[in-house]
This record gives C-alpha cells, sequence and structure tokens, in this order.
C-alpha cells in the first residue's frame, strides 16, 4: 500500500539529511535548467540503490541516511515512471525550483514525489 501522506517518521529523516546536501542540490538543480537539459530536475532518493538517475551522494560515504541521485522529467517519462499523457499535470504541480527541491522518495512503504523547500540561508 502506498499511502500518498509522509508520514513523521520519514520526515525527520528527511529533512535532516535535505540539510546536509541542500546546496549542492541546489546548485546541481541550477545547473541542469541553466545548460537547459530539463526545466523539472528531479531529486531520486533511497536507502538502497536505484537504477534512476544518476547517484550524486553515497549514504555510505557523505554522512547521510540517504543515497541521493540527480534526474529529470524526460527520464520518469521514458522508465515510466510517470505516464507521458500524465506530464502536462506534473509540470503544472512542479514547484519553483528556485525554492523548492522536487525528491522522488522510494521506500518500501512509501513512494513517492515531495517538494521540499530549500533552507533560508
Amino acid at each position: 500500500m502506498n499511502d500518498s501522506e509522509l508520514s513523521g517518521k520519514y520526515l525527520g529523516t528527511i529533512s535532516a539529511d535535505f540539510i546536509k546536501v541542500a546546496d549542492i542540490i541546489k546548485e546541481a538543480s541550477y545547473q541542469m535548467r541553466k545548460r537547459e537539459i530539463s526545466a523539472y530536475p528531479i531529486f531520486p532518493m533511497a536507502k538502497v540503490d536505484l537504477p534512476v538517475g544518476k547517484l550524486i551522494f553515497d549514504k555510505n560515504h557523505n554522512g547521510t541516511s540517504w543515497n541521493y541521485y540527480i534526474s529529470f522529467l524526460d527520464e520518469f517519462i521514458q522508465r515510466k515512471l510517470i505516464a507521458e499523457e500524465r506530464a502536462e499535470d506534473f509540470k503544472a504541480a512542479f514547484k519553483d525550483p528556485e525554492e523548492f527541491c522536487c525528491l522522488f522518495i522510494v521506500e518500501p512503504d512509501f513512494t513517492n514525489f515531495l517538494f521540499i523547500p530549500y533552507p533560508e540561508d
């Protein structure tokens, strides 16, 4: 059962980890958009290896609880994680990437997108 609500069990660990990686992820998002790779950067995260995106933070080497990857909307469509006919819905729901990071959280009992605000400087 995939619950669309993020439980408190995940929120604490995600928030604590995200603070450690937020600056680098924000810069990666900016570079992806600046280089016109994609206007929709997505950062998958999991505690296991994922076949989606490119690994940018390995939990075993960076003091995080999660592995972080970098990807984008087109890869999610190609891998059929987002149906092509739902791409416009995703784009409409996508939050300002200057202010929010689009995380794709993969856990056995929770797999979903989460838009988390970047910490204030």
